[in-house]
């Protein structure tokens, strides 16, 4: 079967599902999620074993340690898998929910109802726990979804899907199988041709780096909603408290550096950079991160480090736009925060940002001119994430401004329609 086709009878069989899916109850919906939640228990040793080859293709692409770590499923993140599928079946069920009512002079009544969006395909890189996330927030919300990782990933993607379909078939007679499909293919080809079915496809999202997003952008025909990187900031005030911006910063930067919420570069006030800028930097240098500084911070830490183990070296000015997924940090030292709000805005991808302060006056100045989808006042940007937010698991981020913006979640996968009630009106 040609490639084109291939991906039509994908896009077709999509949304013949989509359309039975909306008619699950939620509870339906609930117990296969529940069902699909214990399968992937249950079958964590199998699914470890196909993430081991996996890892190993990652390893022969070149892949970086912080990209091979984005794509390993240990113990810890298949239960975490199921975990997010129990919250989400947990979670409300976001279809059939009445947004506004009015009624008009003539006596028309007017209902505006959440509904499903449709066919929903997600792409993305390395991380195959996005499969069940995505799949598992597209059922419930009542989309069918098709889901395309990236070669590295194959084996992973495919047996966590056909794990969650097995289930659903199991729990449910009814089930649509085809609710959920992985495209088979790591071929680049089927992006374009899946994505230009604008009759099956109502969106697409994008998840992995600025190359991968701009790349499916730029051949979509169908909507996107995406955000292109995460250069996310860190804005250590000069009322701040040192002990806590230390630790918020090392979260902010090492938990996971290659994530998109991961921070890339650090504020930090003038009047503390002398004391605080020594204490993270001995910190940071312990953990292998290096150091790309403007003038003031170079001088200041390589008085402090001497020796680092790491590179410490002047920042170009490419380096502020870059998000680098790697440990690697930019250090910037500004005057005060609207020093710090103009460097955000300017060299920022809206993504998440922190101020770290007692000031309140301050917090709420950057929290109100900080032109990001999440914005923090005390707390690591690294809360960017459906999970952390309430959400269950996340279908992705976006900074778009039209639509949805930040975690995506249930209610963020559906649309709406009005459905109008009368006795017999006509206009005149």
């Amino acid at each position: 079967m040609k490639l084109t086709e291939q991906m039509t009878q994908l896009a077709k069989q999509a949304k013949a599902a989509s359309r039975e899916l909306a008619r699950l109850t939620p509870a339906e919906k609930n117990a296969c999620l529940l069902a699909m939640a214990d399968a992937l228990e249950q079958n964590g040793a199998a699914i470890k074993d196909a993430n081991a080859l996996d890892l190993e293709v990652g390893a022969k692409l070149g892949l970086s340690a912080a990209m091979l770590d984005r794509l390993r499923l240990d113990d810890k993140r298949s239960f975490a898998m199921a975990k997010g599928l129990r919250e989400v079946a947990a979670l409300p069920d976001p279809v059939g929910r009445i947004l506004d009512e009015r009624t008009r002079p003539n006596g028309l009544k007017l209902r505006k109802i959440s509904t499903p969006i449709g066919v929903v395909v997600i792409i993305y890189e390395s991380r195959p726990n996005v499969t069940a996330d995505a799949a598992s927030l597209c059922f419930k919300s009542g989309n069918a979804t098709i889901l395309r990782g990236g070669k590295e990933a194959l084996h992973s993607n495919q047996i966590i899907a056909r794990i969650m379909i097995e289930a659903g078939k199991r729990t449910l007679p009814k089930f649509p199988e085809h609710g959920i499909q992985v495209v088979p293919t790591p071929d680049r080809e089927a992006v374009p041709a899946l994505l230009a079915l604008t009759q099956y496809v109502d969106l697409c999202m994008p998840r992995g780096g600025e190359s991968l997003i701009r790349a499916v952008t730029d051949c979509s025909k169908v909507p996107v909603i995406k955000h292109y990187k995460g250069v996310c900031h860190v804005f250590v005030d000069a009322e701040a408290d040192l002990k806590m911006a230390a630790d918020i910063v090392m979260n902010a930067k090492v938990q996971r550096p290659a994530v998109c919420n991961a921070m890339e570069t650090l504020l930090v006030d003038q009047a503390v950079a002398g004391s605080f800028l020594p204490i993270i930097g001995v910190r940071l240098d312990e953990k292998r991160v290096e150091l790309r500084c403007d003038e003031t911070s170079l001088a200041i830490l390589n008085s402090a480090l001497g020796t680092p183990h790491c590179a410490l070296k002047a920042a170009a000015e490419q380096d502020w736009f870059t998000e680098y997924n790697d440990y690697i940090l930019n250090v910037r030292v500004v005057d005060g925060v609207q020093a710090a709000i103009d460097h955000i805005n300017y060299y920022g991808s809206a993504h998440s940002d922190s101020i770290v302060t007692r000031n309140e006056a301050r917090a709420n100045r950057f929290l109100a001119e900080v032109d990001s989808a999440t914005v923090y006042w005390n707390a690591s940007t690294r809360f960017t994430d459906g999970g952390e937010f309430g959400m269950g698991a996340e279908i992705g981020i976006s900074t778009d401004k039209i639509g949805a913006r930040g975690p995506m979640g249930l209610e963020e996968l559906t649309s709406y329609k009005w459905l109008g009630l009368g006795n017999g009106q006509v206009r005149t």
